[in-house]
């Protein structure tokens, strides 16, 4: 064997002898190509076994491998092309039979991972002949023998202009065509005509062709480049990006690899080991994905990247996952190939550009940029940059200039920026003019994110504030954020400038007439950039947060007074947020103690927007009228609490007013009746429902037998979601029943209520969604009541139906979440409050609360809050004699229990 740098490759020379001898002795075609084809095979399973030892060994180091994987490819069609030749021989073979077999593609450029395509073009003078058309049928066969996935197709040189002149992928696969074997000849008259003709004076149109085509790819991969789980090829910032830079300057500049691209000036040194650095870095993730999986993925989902991340030696430090580490380089290298494509792309339209007419030029409304800058392609560029550097402000200034004009930044001034990032040091930081600029930034021209953006990817936000630095391109393993953490702060910013210019109103009424009202600017915006700055430690990060913002808000120039306000908001910035979707807002009990920690109208204002701001910043479709709701209510409950007093928050209040509205929608029944409904509940009914849900259960419950269970479905708007009203008899465990039959029928729970009446009656209330976490369509809706119908009479056991159906993805199973249990005493007056925090999955609340009626605990209500593949469901309970569980022994037996139905739940659902 022959070896490449530490890859030993079979000796295609030496292999061809051996084959060619064996064919002497074959009986017929079919026996030949079977001795070609184990030799071949042999030859192939053997170096392939040792790549992949080599590759394990440094598994980092992928460049060696992906070379040496299309040196073997070589190795196999060169092989294949000399045993075909010889089982077709030709006494004297004419000019028009001759082939060249080339190497189009990635597979041209030498470049192949473990499962990559092989991609042919077999060349012919003119057009094929019989004998060439058997020679390399042969040669596919063998090849597709061996398992390889060839693309090939069979061309002359004429053929391949006319295509290539007509489709710009086919132009783009011939640019980097590579000769394998054959009849060297023909290849180099190819390549003569291609540069001679083809690409000659077609630069610009080839150009525009890939960059549509990239910004097409972009689109189809999600637009961003912080996807939660990235194409390694086609993403933003992946290989093709680079790719397309290359194919770029090949096409322009004949260049023979990537780094002629410095040569040609479209790259600096440093640029171009940037390049390369990133190019290694993606390759090595490829090459592990395919060696993972045994296929050709490109891309890293959820399960992959623990193992990639493991295979690639990234290891749990600092309260942080290996994954985690790995996905920041990942990031941070992705935001790097954006900056290396921008800079490249702007030297090539420097030198390609067409010229505007003059005529549009004046014409054109432009504004003036300030002295020392001008403006070059529509871009702010600097006129002197020894001038722009004598003075560090420049750093942050021009970014102001960028927004006051709505100009971009000329790549030029981003090298510029990028290379003197030390400027930006303590005694910059301590400049009142430097502060006021970065809070001029923030708080003075309505789009904060453009500019907090270009700064956070060049380098100057962290540079500024150096806390910032850990959290860039900071990943959070978990399908709930679908950002990583600085670009999560940048969205919520840009969330908070939309609300501002009002353009939000209808979505977000409160949050938007708040603003309107007035609020402290600089500390809104201030908190919310400071929010998530404690991510990524072992610590809580709302705490570590606070701490480090008691440094920041001073440095940023904020008076004390505002220092204090931004600290607070960011200790208790989930505060809000956990209150609505973990607490029962029905109960008084909430508004009290969440009015208590807020205080005042002004705090609770600012950390109301700041609520909203930060789950719309979470990703798309993480805000919904569901939490909207919470949050209204809770708002408005807690500003008259304020306002009016906390003891105007209390049951008889709320009962009184109930009861009142209830009769007002029942006005044609007649007094008895609405006598007997309106004192039939105890004071939880009438302050946890709304009217309309009262007047449901006032209609189900009239009549209702002794063995009767009636049922009404009704699309709940207000909360994305279908409301389930139960009316039965009561007796123990009829929670878990309910929560029972609507895991099988597939029903997610989010939010469920259960009361009961004086006169011994049930009335349970479930808010629950479709799969997709919508509402049901109301087409759905008699199907799934007759599926409840036969579960809650026994002819389904739920546990056992559900034991195939409480299955996790294989994608998910990597998330971790510890399990957490509290019991909370002093939330509510009536209720123990028992708190569960830990992994999710279809059939958990079912377990639950069969668990807790196992243990004769009597569940008044449950509220879910669900963060991606983490759920937190919390109860409202009560033991069998309508007390709450003070005592300490009592509590640990119950979480023992509720633990263990976790774990075995967890265990059926392979998590």
């Amino acid at each position: 064997m022959a070896t490449g740098p530490g890859y030993p490759l079979p000796d295609a020379a030496a292999l061809t002898t051996t084959i060619l001898d064996a064919l002497r002795t074959a009986a017929d075609p079919k026996a030949a190509r079977a001795i070609v084809v184990r030799e071949l095979q042999s030859a192939k399973a053997q170096a392939s076994a040792a790549f992949e030892a080599v590759f394990h060994a440094a598994p980092r180091q992928a460049r060696a491998l992906i070379t040496a994987q299309a040196a073997l490819t070589d190795a196999l069609v060169q092989v294949s092309l000399a045993a075909a030749m010889r089982l077709h021989p030709l006494a004297n073979p004419t000019e028009a039979e001759r082939i060249a077999v080339l190497g189009v593609g990635g597979y041209g450029r030498a470049e192949m991972a473990p499962q990559s395509d092989v991609d042919l073009v077999f060349l012919t003078p003119w057009k094929i002949t019989p004998w060439a058309e058997s020679v390399i049928e042969t040669m596919l066969y063998m090849l597709w023998d061996l398992k390889l996935k060839v693309g090939h197709s069979t061309r002359t040189v004429k053929d391949c202009l006319r295509l290539g002149r007509e489709d710009i992928t086919i132009r783009t696969a011939l640019l980097e065509y590579r000769f394998i074997c054959g009849h060297a000849p023909l290849a180099a008259e190819l390549g003569e005509k291609l540069w001679g003709d083809l690409f000659k004076n077609s630069g610009p149109e080839f150009i525009e062709a890939k960059l549509a085509e990239r910004a097409e790819r972009h689109k189809r991969q999600g637009g961003q480049r912080y996807v939660l789980e990235p194409n390694v090829k086609e993403g933003k910032g992946g290989l093709r990006d680079l790719q397309t830079l290359y194919w770029i300057g090949k096409y322009l500049h004949r260049v023979p690899s990537a780094e002629g691209l410095v040569g040609a000036g479209l790259l600096s040194r440093e640029e171009f080991d940037s390049f390369a650095r990133a190019e290694d870095f993606l390759w090595a993730v490829r090459c592990h994905l395919h060696y993972i999986t045994g296929r050709p993925t490109d891309t890293l989902t959820f399960d992959l990247q623990v193992e990639v991340a493991s295979r690639m030696g990234y290891r749990d430090t600092g309260g942080r996952r290996a994954v985690e580490h790995f996905m920041q380089d990942y990031f941070r290298l992705a935001t790097r190939v954006g900056e290396l494509t921008r800079v490249f792309l702007t030297e090539l339209e420097a030198r390609h550009a067409k010229r505007e007419a003059s005529l549009f030029g004046i014409f054109k409304m432009t504004k003036r940029v300030k002295a020392g800058y001008k403006l070059v392609q529509g871009r702010i560029d600097v006129v002197d940059p020894k001038a722009f550097l004598k003075d560090k402000l420049n750093l942050l200034r021009v970014f102001e200039e960028a927004l006051r004009t709505t100009y971009l930044i000329h790549p030029n001034v981003m090298r510029i920026i990028a290379a003197n990032l030390d400027l930006i040091d303590d005694e910059m930081r301590e400049d009142p003019e430097a502060r006021r600029i970065f809070l001029d930034l923030l708080l003075q021209h309505g789009n904060p994110e453009r500019a907090l953006r270009r700064m956070n990817e060049l380098g100057v936000l962290a540079a500024f504030i150096p806390e910032f630095e850990p959290i860039v391109a900071m990943m959070q393993f978990n399908v709930y954020h679908h950002y990583t953490v600085d670009e999560h702060i940048i969205q919520t910013i840009s969330c908070l400038a939309q609300i501002e210019r009002g353009e939000l109103v209808e979505e977000l009424p409160v949050a938007s007439g708040i603003l309107k009202a007035g609020v402290n600017r600089r500390v809104l915006y201030v908190a919310l950039l400071l929010h998530d700055i404690g991510k990524g430690r072992p610590e809580d990060h709302s705490i570590l947060g606070a701490q480090m913002a008691r440094r920041i808000a001073p440095r940023l120039g904020l008076e004390p007074e505002e220092c204090e306000t931004v600290e607070w908001l960011v200790r208790y910035h989930l505060l809000m947020s956990d209150m609505a979707q973990k607490r029962d807002i029905g109960d008084p009990r909430t508004v009290r103690d969440f009015a208590k920690a807020v205080k005042t109208r002004k705090r609770l204002d600012l950390l109301t927007v700041l609520t909203v701001c930060d789950i719309r910043g979470v990703g798309p479709g993480t805000w919904n009228n569901w939490k909207a709701m919470l949050l209204r209510q809770l708002y408005k409950q807690t500003a008259d609490a304020l306002e009016g007093g906390l003891e105007t928050v209390n049951r008889e209040n709320r009962q009184g007013d109930a009861t009142r509205a209830l009769r007002e929608r029942l006005k044609d029944w007649d007094s008895a009746a609405l006598d007997h409904e309106t004192t039939r509940h105890y004071a939880p009914y009438w302050q946890g429902l709304s009217t309309d849900t009262h007047a449901v259960f006032a209609r189900l419950l009239q009549g209702l037998g002794d063995d009767e269970i009636r049922i009404d479905l009704h699309p709940d708007a207000d909360r994305d979601a279908t409301r389930a009203c139960f009316a039965l008899h009561d007796h123990p465990g009829i929670f878990s029943r309910l929560a029972g039959a609507l895991a099988l029928v597939g029903a997610n729970v989010v939010d469920a209520r259960t009361y009961t009446s004086k006169d011994g009656y049930a009335t349970a209330v479930f808010w629950v969604q479709d799969i997709e976490g919508k509402p049901y369509e109301v087409s759905r809706l008699p199907r799934l009541r007759g599926m409840i119908d036969k579960t809650l009479k026994g002819e389904v056991v739920a546990r056992e139906a559900l034991k195939d159906r409480d299955k996790i993805k294989k994608r998910e199973r990597e998330f971790r979440f510890p399990t957490h249990i509290t019991f909370d005493n002093e939330g509510s007056e009536i209720y123990t409050i028992i708190e569960v925090d830990t992994r999710d999955r279809p059939g958990l609340l079912y377990d639950l609360t069969r668990t807790l009626a196992t243990n004769t605990i009597y569940i008044a209500s449950a509220v879910i809050a669900t963060y991606g593949a983490q759920v937190v469901d919390t109860f409202y309970v009560k033991d069998m004699f309508g007390l709450k569980l003070h005592q300490k022994h009592r509590q640990e037996a119950l979480e023992k229990k509720l633990r263990q139905a976790i774990a075995e739940g967890a265990e059926r659902a392979g998590a």
